[in-house]
C-alpha cells in the first residue's frame, strides 16, 4: 500500500539565505505530492548578538512565525531535509545542538530507513559548503537514514553551481536574496527526496530492523 511522503525541512538561518533555500525545497516537495513541515532551530546566540546585525535582527523577527523543530517532527516525518550555512566547515551549532536531542528517537530506531538530503551556504562559493554537507550526512549515517543526494540528475545541478552532494549557495556580504538557479536547484532536490521518502515508506517491511 502506498504511503504519502511526509517531510521536515529542518533549518537554521541567520539573515535569511537558508530560509529562502528552506522554502524553495518545501515547494519542491509539495510539488511531488508530499505533505510538508518547515521548523527552524532555535537561536542559541545572545540576544544582543543578534541585535547588533541589523540584518540578522530583522531576519529574526521576519521569521518568528515560523514554528521551532521538535522531536515530534521527525518522529513524524518519513523524509528529511536539514539546512544550514557554514560555519568553519560545520553546520551551525544552532543545528547541531537540534540533532544532538535526538538520542531518544534514535536509540528507539524511529530514525532509520527514512530518507534524508541537506544543503549548506556560505560567503564564498568555496567557503566549505560540502565539508558542512558532509558534517549533516554523517549524523544521518549514525541514525541509519538514507541519503538522498541529488547527483548530477538533472540540469538544475549544474546551473545551480554543480554541487552533486546537495544544494550549495552562496550569500556574499550584504546580499539579501539567493539565485533563482539555487532555489530551482532545491525544489528539484525537495522533490527528489519526497519520491524517494514515499517509496522507502510504502516499502519499510522490506527494509528490515530500524533498531538492534
Amino acid at each position: 500500500m502506498s504511503e504519502k511522503a511526509r517531510i521536515a525541512v529542518v533549518y537554521y538561518s541567520s539573515t535569511g539565505h537558508s530560509y529562502q533555500v528552506a522554502r524553495a525545497f518545501e515547494e519542491g516537495a509539495k510539488s511531488a505530492g508530499a505533505e510538508v513541515r518547515v521548523r527552524r532551530v532555535p537561536e542559541l546566540a545572545p540576544a544582543e548578538v543578534v541585535a547588533s546585525n541589523p540584518a540578522w535582527k530583522a531576519h529574526a523577527e521576519a521569521s518568528a512565525g515560523v514554528p521551532i523543530a521538535a522531536l515530534d517532527d521527525l518522529d513524524w516525518a518519513n523524509g528529511f531535509v536539514f539546512g544550514s550555512p557554514t560555519r568553519y566547515g560545520c553546520m551551525a551549532a544552532q543545528l547541531k545542538q537540534f540533532l544532538d536531542s535526538s538520542g531518544p528517537l534514535w536509540a528507539q530506531g524511529k530514525l532509520a530507513n527514512k530518507a534524508a538530503t541537506a544543503f549548506a551556504g556560505a560567503m564564498n562559493p568555496h567557503g566549505g559548503q560540502v565539508n558542512t554537507i558532509n558534517s549533516i550526512y554523517a549524523v544521518m549515517q549514525h541514525w541509519g537514514a538514507l541519503i538522498v543526494a541529488p547527483g548530477y540528475t538533472d540540469q538544475s545541478i549544474y546551473a545551480a553551481g554543480g554541487s552533486p552532494y546537495g544544494v550549495c549557495y552562496s550569500a556574499p556580504y550584504g546580499s539579501t536574496k539567493v539565485s533563482e538557479e539555487v532555489a530551482a536547484a532545491a525544489r528539484y532536490q525537495g522533490a527528489r527526496l519526497a519520491r524517494f521518502a514515499e517509496v522507502l515508506a510504502s516499502n519499510r517491511e522490506k527494509l528490515g530492523p530500524a533498531h538492534a
